[in-house]
């Protein structure tokens, strides 16, 4: 089978082992128009059976816990929703709607309102995932491991330093840091474990999958 897997950036594959399938990654940045991107630029040399939007993920639910998987049933992008397949597996998991924002949502207020409207977590490229995969006709599937909890307010304002590539300006990021060093440097050491943490989880769920 040929599976797309897409994320934002390339260490949330660092898990990732599918050595049965033919398997493509796209990590083209943050957001859902740059992972449309990557998909029409893979897809002039790769045509998949399935499109796997994959990464991590921020809580609205309040009981998710970091690196616990969450499994999109649907994809909501603005008044646009996606739905999305189960995977096939006896690995644990949650499952719920998605929402993907078009900035980084940062602040347990702004995930409080968007919890209320019935999503469990908040991401940035699975919409843009999603539209490739109808377009394309074949299967979408959203999997996403969880970095930030429900009821946190992130010190480090993320989302001035997103550049239009949908990278992050790491020398701008800890320049900005360094201005309240005490609280928002242990925030991405804090941040670092977690991500690494979610990576691993991501690739052992998956590995565990049927498409």
């Amino acid at each position: 089978m040929k599976l797309l897997f897409v994320a934002s950036i390339p260490l949330e594959f660092s898990h990732l082992r599918r050595p049965a399938d033919e398997v493509r990654t796209v990590a083209n940045g943050a957001g859902a128009h740059r992972a449309a991107a990557g998909i029409d630029e893979a897809l002039t040399s790769f045509r998949p059976d399935v499109m796997v939007s994959m990464g991590f993920c921020g809580a609205l639910d309040p009981s998710l816990k970091i690196a616990e998987i969450v499994v999109g049933t649907t994809v909501f992008a603005g008044e646009r929703a996606f739905p999305a397949e189960p995977p096939i597996t006896s690995a644990a998991h949650r499952s719920g709607p998605i929402c993907t924002a078009d900035h980084i949502v940062g602040t347990a207020e702004e995930k409080k309102k968007l919890y209320s409207s019935g999503r469990i977590a908040v991401e940035m490229e699975a919409a843009g995932v999603a539209q490739r995969a109808q377009k394309l006709g074949v299967p979408f599937f959203c999997i996403k491991s969880v970095t930030d909890l429900a009821d946190e307010t992130l010190a480090n304002d993320f989302n001035v330093v997103l550049r239009s590539d949908g990278r992050f300006d790491t020398i701008k990021l800890l320049a900005s840091s360094l201005r309240h060093p005490w609280v928002r440097l242990p925030e991405l050491v804090r941040l670092q474990r977690r991500c690494a943490l979610a990576a691993r989880s991501l690739g052992e769920f998956i590995a565990n999958c049927r498409f």
